[in-house]
């Protein structure tokens, strides 16, 4: 059994510079405050992360390192201890938090921001590679006219109030805010605890869930998966960033590439983005009945944006994982 304590490491937190919004100090008020010369004012604790392993799915289980092809694959510890650092930073704060939603436009197409391309798959992105369409527009405060970027379906967020009908809002990512149309944003309340997060690697093509109980987090699964290929006009990988698990379906429809008619279904599927979902193995009609396993889980890249996992796999997430209280981690 796993058990270490780990901190940031210095390269990553050079990558990951993930803080959050706070209010400034009141200058005047430390110049006019009579605190004698010896005194120290404590700093707060450094938060501690602390990984062990617990598992409670236990079939298909794969190893920290282990080799693939001419490779080694690998669970990024070093990754997943820095997000999990950023998680609980953030809930240290008492936060109200929100979804970024625009699942299939359903808030309204998001108008067109001030800079954007067509990418291979012709639709509208804006300059940092996210698309326009199921994606909600972030408003720059000093311009409520034109927008400045999108931000992804799916995306937890503080809410920072309203302004003139617009949500003020702090994207765990940065510590810069956003002014977003209220239609695009589901506050969830200030009593929420993310004690659940579930890290895609796209990279090694694995998954890992996580729990928080007291003080530790533990491992509750470790998989290999398949995410979303690249492959224009219809395959799309699955992005990456930090996203709510949304809405869950034991039976998640799909259709054949480029018509209406129905291809199948993926079994106990749970939607983080978009139309990306974790899900089990597809069943492609004619065939009704489930599907355990494919051979090419942990191989490389080839599902529609979604995540392929075993469909039993899937099921523990599905049954696990609390809609609007489960991050989700899509890394590289």
């Amino acid at each position: 059994m796993m058990n270490r304590v780990f901190l940031l490491s210095p390269l990553l937190m050079f990558i990951f510079i993930f803080t959050f919004c706070s209010q400034k100090e009141d200058a005047s008020v430390l110049e006019e405050s009579n605190v004698p010369d010896t005194t120290t004012i404590a700093s707060p604790a450094p938060i501690i992360i602390v990984i062990e392993k617990d598992l409670l799915y236990n079939e298909y289980t794969l190893v920290d390192e282990y080799p693939y092809k001419d490779t080694i694959r690998s669970f990024q510890w070093d990754k997943i201890r820095d997000l999990l650092h950023l998680l609980d930073s953030v809930q240290l704060q008492h936060n109200n938090w929100a979804i970024l939603q625009n699942y299939k436009n359903m808030n309204g197409v998001a108008p067109l921001v001030k800079e954007f391309k067509r990418n291979v798959y012709k639709r509208v992105a804006d300059m940092h590679g996210v698309e326009r369409f199921q994606s909600v527009p972030l408003f720059h405060p000093a311009d409520t006219v034109t927008g400045e970027r999108y931000g992804r379906d799916g995306s937890p967020v503080r809410y920072l109030g309203e302004e003139g009908g617009l949500a003020r809002v702090c994207l765990l990512s940065s510590d810069e805010e956003w002014l977003v149309p209220q239609k695009y944003v589901k506050v969830i309340g200030d009593t929420i605890t993310f004690n659940h997060a579930v890290f895609v690697d796209r990279h090694n093509q694995n998954i890992a869930t996580l729990e928080k109980v007291g003080s530790k987090w533990l491992v509750r699964s470790m998989n290999p998966i398949t995410t979303g290929l690249h492959r224009p006009p219809y395959a799309q990988e699955t992005p990456l960033g930090i996203f709510l698990l949304q809405e869950k379906k034991q039976k998640m429809i799909y259709h054949k590439d480029g018509t209406t008619e129905t291809g199948g279904f993926a079994p106990w599927a749970s939607r983080f983005t978009n139309g990306a979902y974790l899900h089990g193995v597809p069943v492609n009609v004619p065939r009704t009945t489930p599907i355990e396993y494919s051979a090419s889980l942990g191989t490389t890249p080839r599902s529609h944006m979604c995540v392929r996992n075993a469909t039993s796999h899937a099921k523990f997430i599905y049954e696990w994982a609390p809609a609007e209280k489960t991050v989700v981690f899509v890394l590289e």
